[in-house]
């Protein structure tokens, strides 16, 4: 009998030890191809812009080529639901935005459940943030709210069920209860030349593609949806700061990978990733953006899309939003 035992813990050891020798291996031979980069939104937005500078960090440190293909539409359910079928073997990868975790409660027609992704590392997170053509003669959030207490506003997103489209109808129904019309478009910079064009009183997107106009005084930033001004933007006030305290909405970027990608080849992404965005040059691209850095383990990934999703899901349903 003890002979039997003896053998039989061999044996295990033996299983265990070729496992993690299996996976060990694995991961030092991916990527073993070119690697897909699927952003859920056009060029020019908030998951773009993050997308980008992660292709070009992965693709320095693992001497390997990641192509970013932009695929936007359905408020990134579009790339979603591909990667969620794509081969899990690491090759194929999803860049997106809060709108995930949000659309897991607001969309009833994805063609992926939560579990078909899993959450590879989570890069970066920025504030939302309402924004005018510069000759709107509003001052701030609290004018501009004010008015549209007796007439609605139109406001543009990067898409319905969009991580700022949510918090955006969550604020102005439950909170501020003003009159609007949301228009949407696919993507941030579609929204953003829409209000340049007059076609919209106003925006509401998470900071970063907007920065750049608000600081050439192309637009006007009202409020910002967070704790403290932003760095970015520091003549713009929080929305705290006009009148509305407590309220923080913002959007995160992630990388996620087909739910049953081997753990040593999301483990090495995931650390590839937090060192690539720890470089200098990409902190300060970060600030520059809007962004703050976010760096999570896998396992800290996986609990911070869950309670994501819980706290989504929260808004969606205050909000009343559907799509």
């Amino acid at each position: 009998m003890f002979a039997i035992r003896t053998a039989a813990r061999t044996l295990t050891a033996a299983a265990l030890g070729l496992a993690a020798f299996t996976q060990s291996s694995l991961a030092q031979s991916y990527p073993s191809q070119n690697v897909t980069m699927i952003v859920a939104f056009p060029a020019g937005g908030l998951a773009d812009i993050i997308g980008r500078l992660v292709s070009a960090k992965l693709g320095d440190r693992m001497k390997s080529s990641f192509v970013v293909e932009n695929r936007g539409g359905a408020g990134g359910n579009i790339a979603a639901k591909a990667v969620a079928g794509a081969a899990p073997d690491g090759h194929t990868l999803l860049v997106t935005t809060s709108g995930l975790a949000a659309n897991l409660t607001a969309s009833t027609n994805r063609g992926f459940e939560q579990g078909d992704l899993r959450p590879v590392a989570f890069v970066a997170y920025s504030p939302d943030v309402v924004a005018v053509k510069a000759d709107n003669p509003a001052k701030d959030l609290k004018e501009f709210l004010a008015s549209a207490k007796s007439k609605s506003f139109t406001y543009a997103s990067a898409g319905p069920g969009t991580g700022p489209q949510i918090g955006a109808e969550y604020f102005f129904k439950d909170v501020a209860k003003v009159q609007y019309v949301h228009v949407p478009f696919q993507g941030g910079a579609p929204a953003i030349t829409a209000l340049l064009g007059g076609h919209v009183d106003s925006l509401v997107l998470t900071l970063p593609p907007v920065t750049p106009q608000i600081n050439q005084g192309k637009l006007r930033g009202l409020g910002v949806a967070s704790a403290a001004r932003n760095k970015a933007i520091p003549d713009v006030p929080t929305y705290g700061e006009m009148g509305y305290p407590n309220i923080e909405i913002g959007s995160w970027v992630a990388v996620f990978a087909p739910a049953k990608t081997p753990d040593a080849v999301v483990a090495r992404l995931n650390a590839e990733i937090v060192a690539g965005m720890k470089d200098a040059d990409a902190l300060e691209r970060l600030a520059k953006a809007g962004f703050d850095p976010v760096a999570k383990s896998v396992a800290e990934s996986n609990d911070y899309f869950k309670s994501e999703v819980a706290r989504w899901a929260t808004m969606v349903k205050s909000a009343g939003v559907s799509n």
